[in-house]
């Protein structure tokens, strides 16, 4: 399919697929060989090409199957010259239209960047909701929009998966990197450091979203999802031929890769999900980043040993003029010297005055160790191991306390379903403070399609569902530190996951 692209007249043929691919997006069905000669400068072709030449490498193309030859019986021509020149007319076969696809599709690989892209992962939630949205109204009406809105979910997976692929290739090939600056190396490694901890932030709570709205979809049958989609497709319905049982096979294929993913089904392990992988990836990629820079630097060092300072100690020993040289040598390379007390001082250094030489000073007591062991005082028996384990009960029953505290805050602020925030009415001081950081998450959060902005504690433990009033009404919770005053939100707060929760709060 591709030979085209390693004859001599690769530059030749690759215009002319460009030619008939920008004349298919034009919707022209053919072209003549006069047609095909002004389009050549269109697709980039500047340089004069022959008449034979130009025929040949069209003879060529059809013979390799991307080009179909279409006779114009419908013309009307004055001579048998222009019967010949115009009565041949060149289209795409379905094997060219894929042959120019696959040439452009490298062309946009070549050219494009890997990225980490969190944004995906927010539309691919937003596209997930309102297919569960979509499929409350059971009217064929909304199968319309539930087609565009499931392409619109693959189109963005896709994308997380390729640009996630490049990115990683990216940084493999940066890690093999030869010859690479330590500096423009150190800004690089830092520059793709940050970029990984800023995709990394979030990342569980983005991955634990879109489960939850795979499930809520799911709830309503896949099949069904599918079967409507493909009723908004508008597939065209050619006698003998069967479009619709390919193109549902394809959905399912997609869909199942939508869940290894972000929601392995059939007791997969949640942990195994592929996006929950990105973390482990982007972490052992911060260590090899690292690695490589402490390798670049151990190779850009000089090779060091004792036995070659050794050697080289003794060939400037070998080589002093006189034994007083020798002797400077040695107290310069060793600093060895018998004036090892030089470093110790008198007991009150403010009688003496900082002019006097030290000859001229009063004499200091020095330790006999110093001389025969080398050190002033006598070492003791190791101390005894203090025993830490009351300091371990103690953290151990914090720890539990602290537990405990928290357990009883959730269990305060569980909701039975959608409630006002001012039914919480007064609430202790500490569950208060779990109350304004839930509220503080779901507010940073961007509301979905629907109004509603979602949230999950960083253990991942409490997810809470929150839309703002209608009726702008205002909330007054009380404490023993004094009253809190806010907007009365819609609050929904339950362990992630739970049924029902959108339709509680949309009630």
């Amino acid at each position: 399919m591709f030979r085209f692209t390693t004859t001599e007249r690769a530059d030749l043929h690759t215009a002319v697929l460009y030619a008939f691919g920008e004349a298919n997006e034009r919707l022209e069905a053919a072209l003549t060989i006069d047609e095909m000669r002004e389009r050549l400068r269109s697709a980039g072709w500047y340089a004069p090409v022959a008449e034979q030449d130009l025929a040949g490498t069209l003879k060529q193309l059809v013979g390799w199957g991307l080009l179909d030859v279409i006779f114009n019986h419908a013309g009307s021509f004055a001579t048998a010259e222009e019967y010949e020149r115009k009565n041949l007319q060149y289209s795409l076969t379905k094997r060219g239209e894929a042959a120019f696809a696959g040439v452009q599709h490298t062309m946009a690989m070549l050219a494009s960047a890997g990225a980490l892209q969190t944004a995906v992962l927010d539309a691919i939630a937003d596209r997930l909701g309102e297919l569960e949205a979509l499929l409350r109204d059971p009217g064929p009406g909304r199968n319309r929009r539930i087609f565009t809105s499931l392409q619109e979910l693959e189109a963005h997976l896709d994308g997380l998966r390729t640009n996630t692929k490049q990115f990683n290739g990216e940084l493999q090939r940066l890690l093999r990197v030869e010859g690479t600056d330590l500096t423009t190396f150190h800004e690089v490694k830092a520059a793709t450091v940050a970029y990984l901890q800023e995709f990394v932030t979030n990342l569980e709570q983005r991955a634990d979203a879109i489960a939850v709205a795979l499930d809520g979809v799911a709830r309503h049958g896949v099949g069904v999802l599918h079967a409507r989609a493909l009723d908004g497709a508008d597939l065209p319905k050619v006698p003998g031929a069967d479009h619709a049982t390919p193109w549902l096979a394809v959905r399912a294929a997609r869909w199942e890769a939508l869940r290894l993913w972000f929601a392995p089904e059939d007791g997969g392990v949640p942990e195994l999900a592929r996006v929950r992988q990105l973390h482990d990836v982007a972490r052992r990629a911060i260590v090899s980043l690292l690695q490589v820079l402490d390798r670049i630097t151990d190779s850009r060092r000089r090779s060091s040993s004792a036995a070659a300072d050794f050697r080289t100690l003794a060939r400037w020993f070998a080589t002093a003029p006189g034994e007083d040289d020798a002797h400077r040598l040695w107290d310069a390379a060793f600093g060895l010297g018998p004036a090892r007390h030089a470093h110790l001082g008198h007991a009150d250094a403010e009688l003496i005055p900082a002019g006097v030489p030290w000859a001229e000073a009063e004499p200091v007591e020095v330790s006999a160790l110093l001389r025969s062991r080398g050190r002033t005082e006598r070492m003791g028996r190791t101390g005894r191991v203090r025993d830490v384990m009351a300091l371990r009960a103690e953290r151990r029953a914090r720890a539990e306390k602290e537990r405990a505290e928290l357990e009883a805050a959730w269990s305060a602020l569980a909701t039975t379903g959608a409630m006002r925030l001012s039914q919480l009415g007064e609430l202790d001081h500490g569950t208060f403070g779990r109350l304004l950081d839930l509220l503080g998450r779901a507010l940073a959060e961007p509301p979905d399609s629907t109004g509603f902005r979602r949230a999950v504690t960083s253990d991942g433990r409490v997810e809470i569902v929150l839309r703002a009033p209608d009726d702008g009404s205002v909330a007054v919770l009380r404490t023993s530190e004094g009253w809190f005053r806010g907007s009365d939100y819609l609050i929904d707060i339950r362990p992630p996951g739970r049924g029902g929760a959108r339709g509680a709060v949309g009630a």
